[in-house]
């Protein structure tokens, strides 16, 4: 089972973000802060899980969280700042709409600029060390999939329902016959 926490005597939010290597669609980023005493032999990081059981974590989550949220920068801001700048905004944008204000940050991965004077650690593969980063995967992960689902039935040429935005060869042949849409990164290599 992955760790409760990195430290134990104040509220802790586990960071994540998924959508870093689109090429179409935002950049989404969660924030979770679980109960010290949470314990869930079922949660790992969200590309080690099928979509149905990420489904039912999600409201597992949600429901035992003392805390939650998400945060979102779109690709036009990705062209605007880059995606490593993205990301660290999407994840700021998350902690910020927390009902709980964490007093430290563990952040998946090993970037990430001061928020708010709040404590951080950038742990690398933190989505397979601690149970709230993990769960910030999670709920991350199931927003930007919904949201490019829905994205999908008004762009089906592209196969976002199962791709989800991500460079695969029906995604690439849907940008070389149709061009590309608004919700496409021109920043990145599209084909």
């Amino acid at each position: 089972m992955l760790k409760s926490y990195f430290q134990n005597k104040i509220h802790e939010a586990g960071c994540d973000e998924v959508g870093r290597g689109c090429i179409a669609g935002p950049v989404v980023a969660g924030a979770v802060i679980l109960p010290k005493d949470y314990k869930n032999n079922d949660i790992k990081d969200s590309k080690l899980i099928s979509k149905k059981r990420r489904r039912l974590l999600d409201l597992e989550i949600k429901k035992n969280a003392l805390a939650w949220s998400t945060g979102l920068v779109n690709n036009k801001q990705i062209d605007k700042i880059n995606i490593l700048n993205s990301s660290i905004l999407a994840i700021q944008k998350a902690i910020d709409k927390l009902k709980i204000t964490p007093r430290f940050i563990i952040v998946d991965g090993n970037q990430f600029k001061p928020f708010k004077d709040i404590p951080y650690k950038c742990i690398i593969k933190g989505d397979n060390k601690f149970l709230s980063i993990a769960a910030a995967s999670i709920i991350a992960k199931n927003y930007r999939d919904k949201l490019m689902t829905n994205l999908s039935k008004k762009y089906k040429m592209y196969s976002w329902e199962t791709n989800y935005g991500y460079p695969t060869l029906k995604h690439k042949k849907g940008i070389q016959t149709y061009g590309i849409t608004k919700y496409h990164r021109k920043s990145f290599k599209l084909i």
